[in-house]
């Protein structure tokens, strides 16, 4: 019988402009997007750690995350 003893996934994000809106709107678009899924995480209990969040040169996001996996424990991982 085996049992998942920590378990975490690490994924790249890119929140893209959206491209039919004017750019400085599109721009705040893509922050507040940032920000409801910071707020998302937080609110559902998901343990993460954001290695790196970058704004690009046209305003978009890429963020490198390593989060818990669904309910499992984390161990070390977020260290």
């Amino acid at each position: 019988m085996k049992r998942v003893k920590a378990a975490c996934i690490t994924q790249t994000l890119h929140f893209m402009l959206k491209e039919d809106a004017e750019h400085d709107y599109a721009v705040r678009m893509v922050d507040e997007e940032v920000k409801k899924y910071k707020n998302g995480l937080d609110r559902a209990g998901t343990k993460y750690k954001i290695l790196s969040e970058n704004k690009q040169d046209d305003g978009s996001v890429i963020m490198e995350i390593k989060k818990q996996y669904n309910t499992s424990p984390v161990g070390d991982y977020l260290n």
